[in-house]
């Protein structure tokens, strides 16, 4: 076990708890377990997680107890991307002022990660197109389907950014919750797939590989077996991205438009 990374979802979920007047009683939550990747301890799986930097950022705009679910993949952005991951629970009339500021930073070009907007289907667009001296900011809203979709009609203050929409090529591998729709992804997934469509691609594999490795392990926990003798690739990949020798597996070219297909 690793120390507990000292990132924006770990410290939103420390706070998250010290304001909690009672015990925390999701699924999964009574299960002991490592404190750094909460995965049970027998199947702790922080000697592979991989650390990395990019240019682009992701804002995880996370619903009410979101943070302190063992389950929740927002925190696995987190892990992989420490240096450029914001995290704050989400509030509709009274939006942290940190977030605020960060979303009129100068530096960011924000983009609501979104299937659709039906209100305003002119805002949906599936390009990053970055202007000049700009970076991608990712905003994505942490929770449940129906949680998601409340957080994105009811948030004036993300009214005025376009809304990226994300078509997955592969159905979602999470088996942690079930969602409405099969083509619904963690927001995990989402942001790997933003990342290799912003040209970030190292960081994307490296957080798909990070995922992949933490459902596998979590729902072995579920069903108290060990894990596979099939995560020995994925192994081998976290092993080499964390001994600096992986390589993207696709080339990339020119990174200030690309599209979501």
């Amino acid at each position: 076990m690793k120390p507990i990374p000292d990132h924006a979802v770990n410290r939103l979920r420390i706070w998250r708890k010290s304001i909690s007047t009672r015990p925390f009683l999701a699924r999964g939550g009574s299960v002991p377990r490592c404190e750094a990747c909460q995965l049970r301890h027998a199947w702790c799986a922080c000697e592979w997680r991989p650390e990395l930097k990019a240019e682009a950022g992701f804002c995880l705009l996370m619903y009410d107890s979101e943070p302190m679910k063992p389950s929740n993949t927002g925190r696995l952005i987190a892990d992989v991307l420490p240096d450029t991951t914001w995290a704050f629970l989400w509030k509709r009339t009274e939006p942290h002022p940190d977030l605020l500021a960060l979303l009129a930073d100068p530096v960011w070009q924000p983009y609501v990660v979104f299937p659709t907007c039906e209100k305003n289907p002119a805002r949906v667009t599936e390009r990053v197109a970055l202007a000049p001296g700009k970076k991608p900011l990712f905003i994505l809203l942490d929770g449940t389907w129906p949680e998601a979709r409340k957080m994105f009609n009811m948030s004036p203050y993300l009214d005025g950014f376009p809304v990226l929409s994300v078509r997955p090529d592969a159905l979602s591998t999470y088996g942690m919750r079930v969602a409405n729709c099969d083509e619904h992804l963690c927001t995990a997934e989402v942001a790997a797939c933003v990342l290799e469509v912003a040209g970030e691609l190292a960081a994307g594999q490296a957080l798909q590989l990070w995922f992949n490795l933490f459902s596998s392990r979590y729902m072995a926990g579920r069903v108290s077996r060990a894990p596979g003798e099939d995560e020995s690739p994925l192994l081998q990949a976290l092993d080499e991205i964390n001994k600096g020798v992986a390589e993207p597996a696709v080339e990339t070219g020119e990174t200030s438009v690309a599209t979501l297909v």
